[in-house]
């Protein structure tokens, strides 16, 4: 999957004009074009869940959980949109009876114009606001580091347990993994921001996360 960074004539030839990153084949990419979302959010959710019996509709509270989601899902897509989001992909299946749920998000961010663009300045101010944090401190859930990506080069990686408002349904606790990479060429950053509710399974996740940014790359000028 790819989407278009915004072109600048004013860079460099050099500058990537596209990223790509890959997922798991069991992730799939939310539509967030407002025109045709809702329908192929809808169908692309729906192929998650199976019916007892071939052929028979899905019994009641089945059909009530996959309702839910897609309306989640579909809230998560227009506030991804809303936001500038250039990617959303997510999981959103059943394992033993309960919801399994994760996305990523890929946003491009421009550092304001009269402040340094560094790496390591915004990795210190992630540092500075995890230590206020008051869940995950001292673990793998809360820390701020440099890392290094085998294709796109040095990123910061950003671990944190926080309570979001989980598309307008609730606050719900959530592990956030986000991984800022510098664009080259430009004062730009992309970042990918992962999350889970599901938070018996953060480490886990959080392997998938490291994963999926991992196969980060950026190609050719526009």
């Amino acid at each position: 999957m790819n989407a278009t960074t915004r072109p600048d004539t004013a860079e460099p030839a050099a500058v990537p004009g596209r990223y790509f990153l890959r997922f798991p084949g069991s992730w799939w990419n939310l539509d967030l074009d407002p025109s045709t979302r809702d329908a192929a959010i809808r169908r692309r959710l729906l192929e998650g869940f199976e019916p007892s019996r071939p052929g028979q509709p899905l019994d009641r509270e089945t059909a009530e959980l996959a309702d839910a989601l897609v309306r989640s899902a579909r809230k998560a897509a227009r506030q991804a949109h809303a936001r500038g989001a250039l990617q959303l992909a997510g999981i959103f299946e059943l394992f033993d009876g309960a919801p399994l749920i994760a996305s990523t998000m890929v946003f491009r961010v421009s550092p304001p114009k009269d402040t340094e663009a560094a790496l390591c300045d915004l990795l210190v101010a992630y540092a500075v606001r995890n230590a206020g944090l008051p869940h995950g401190r001292g673990t793998r859930a809360n820390g701020a580091e440099f890392i290094e990506l085998p294709l796109a080069g040095p990123a910061g990686r950003v671990t944190s347990v926080e309570d979001v408002d989980f598309y307008g349904r609730g606050w719900v606790r959530m592990a956030i993994m986000q991984t800022v990479v510098p664009i080259p060429g430009t004062r730009d950053f992309l970042v990918v921001a992962s999350t889970t509710p599901n938070l018996t399974l953060r480490d886990e996740f959080f392997t998938v996360f490291d994963a999926i940014a991992e196969t980060l790359f950026f190609t050719g000028g526009e």
